[in-house]
């Protein structure tokens, strides 16, 4: 596993620490769990069909559910940045991703080239990066993008935070398909959706896959 600095923002500090392990102990990897992530991203993955990434970075991928569900569909190569130690160790011993592939990182800060990956995607982790970083690290996954970014959180029509378990400052909701695109003029829509609750049997969920132009 690749290493990297000690807790800069709350926010970090956070998901290294207990909180970052309860977060792990309510998500686990089971048949159901890994399914329902396998049926949406076949449906992701159907945007970028015509030119199938050969390599995935799940930026906060803890455990590893949606590279699971990933590695059933397609033989990219899969690489995972995440903060927490236990985390990454599983993903490792689950042979999720290997060790040179298992980064410690956070969005803001990822130990890679520019365009090191065809495809580099979040997925609910966004949401609880704090407004005030979240230029920064959609720069990061920008440039570590060599074609394609995903985007998987929740949505609000305006920015707003809201208390997750029972905590502050964790939690930020916001049109990210639209701060993408204002941000960062090089990028094109190559598909977009939503993941229902009562079908997906995941969070209400809306997902964008962008393209960089040229």
């Amino acid at each position: 596993m690749v290493t990297n600095n000690s807790p800069n923002t709350f926010q970090e500090q956070l998901w290294r620490g207990d909180f970052g392990d309860a977060y792990i102990n309510r998500n686990d990897p089971n048949v159901e769990a890994i399914a329902a992530r396998t049926q949406c991203w076949a449906e992701i993955l159907r945007v970028v069909a015509g030119a199938p990434p050969r390599s995935i970075l799940e930026v906060g991928a803890n455990i590893g559910l949606n590279l699971r569900a990933l590695s059933g569909l397609c033989p990219a190569a899969l690489y995972a940045v995440e903060p927490n130690e236990t985390a990454r160790k599983i993903l490792v011993d689950d042979s999720v991703v290997t060790g040179e592939r298992a980064l410690d990182g956070v969005a803001s800060s990822i130990a890679l080239p520019d365009g090191a990956v065809d495809f580099a995607f979040t997925s609910g982790v966004l949401i609880h990066i704090h407004p005030d970083d979240l230029l920064a690290s959609c720069r990061e996954i920008h440039r570590v993008s060599g074609r394609y970014i995903g985007c998987v959180e929740y949505f609000s029509d305006r920015p707003v935070e809201i208390p997750y378990r029972e905590q502050r400052e964790a939690l930020f909701k916001r049109d990210f398909g639209a701060f993408y695109l204002e941000n960062f003029p090089d990028l094109e829509v190559a598909g977009y959706g939503f993941f229902w609750k009562r079908i997906s049997g995941l969070d209400n969920l809306t997902w964008w896959v962008f393209e960089k132009r040229g």
